[in-house]
């Protein structure tokens, strides 16, 4: 399972990375430049990380910088607040996104609130990784979506890209800063290839991006889906109709003026993601476009996304996330009003 690194590409010029790499060479690029920036979590050293994300930086950087912890998510947490505390900027790795629960509190809590409770004295600029999502074929706990949870919570960051070179600059971004962040990184992504621009994103890291211009109907996703929008768009083209398709990039601040702006061209909007639909940040999102965009909108603002169940055995995913054919039935819907 390892990832291959490539041969170092020339000053300037643009590299395919699969979207673990890209990370794995965000974190490799944040470290060289800052002393302070430690990893920790479990099995991300010798082993390089269930996923091989952090293949190699063990050996590069050393058992002090790159930690393997015991399999406590709440003293993962737990320490890397410390860290933050005395100094250092962590980047701390949840396994899966299942087995971030016992680490919820401390975030909720402590990450999230400690900057407020000392009057803006205390800054922690901690990095929670996540890998998310389902379509991995992964047992329980394995495959969830909770970014709601912590979209909900004010005091923390959430980013979620879907493509290596967003996963790259916006990781490198999030390290940088002076606030938490809970980086969700799409799992079923990470082998898939894209361009990563050593000059860096042509926008920031909590504004959202238009990936394909259409007329008919916006689609906006993030993180996994954004792939599977784009899918339907293409589908959707032969039939004569037109999406825009949407990558949100951040769900929490969440850039609602790109998607009010895109909204007025097409006059309709589908939000999708793999959390359940039932509160999920789609709700949000048609919340706020129809306050915003009420007079402009042609329909209803329309949610696609998973059921209001716990994740399925692996043998019953495929009907259980959204796939094109889903996205193509709420722009269908859309278009009927």
């Amino acid at each position: 399972m390892t990832l291959t690194l490539p041969e170092a590409a020339a000053p300037g010029t643009v590299t395919q990375l699969p979207l673990g790499r890209a990370i794995n060479t965000a974190l490799r690029a944040a470290m060289t430049e800052d002393p302070k920036v430690i990893l920790l979590g479990e099995d991300i050293g010798r082993l390089g990380g269930v996923f091989r994300v952090t293949d190699g930086l063990q050996r590069e950087f050393g058992e002090e910088r790159v930690l393997d912890t015991p399999l406590a998510e709440s003293a993962i947490i737990g320490t890397a607040i410390g860290l933050a505390l005395r100094g250092f900027r962590p980047v701390a790795e949840i396994q899966f996104d299942g087995f971030v629960f016992p680490g919820y509190d401390q975030i909720v809590t402590q990450l999230a609130k400690l900057h407020q409770r000392s009057a803006g004295t205390i800054t922690l600029p901690v990095v929670v990784r996540i890998p998310y999502g389902g379509g991995i074929g992964a047992v329980e706990h394995h495959s969830e979506s909770p970014e709601a949870l912590f979209a909900h919570v004010a005091g923390v960051r959430v980013m979620a890209p879907a493509t290596p070179g967003d996963a790259h600059w916006m990781l490198r971004q999030a390290i940088r800063g002076a606030d938490p962040v809970i980086f969700f990184e799409p799992k079923r992504r990470y082998y898939e290839t894209g361009p990563v621009d050593p000059a860096g994103p042509d926008v920031g890291p909590y504004s959202a991006r238009v990936v394909r211009r259409g007329r008919d109907v916006t689609v906006a996703a993030y993180g996994p889906m954004v792939r599977t929008c784009l899918e339907a768009a293409e589908v959707a083209g032969p039939a004569g109709i037109d999406l825009e398709v949407l990558d949100l990039r951040s769900i929490s601040p969440l850039d609602f003026d790109t998607v009010a702006d895109s909204v007025g061209r097409t006059g309709r909007l589908v939000v999708a993601h793999e959390a359940p639909v039932f509160f999920g940040a789609g709700a949000e999102i048609a919340a706020r476009i129809t306050e915003r965009c009420f007079h402009r909108l042609q329909a209803p603002v329309l949610r696609v996304g998973g059921f209001h169940t716990p994740y399925p055995p692996a043998r019953l995913e495929h009907g259980y996330l959204p796939d094109a054919d889903r996205v193509l039935d709420a722009v269908e819907r859309a278009l009927a009003y």
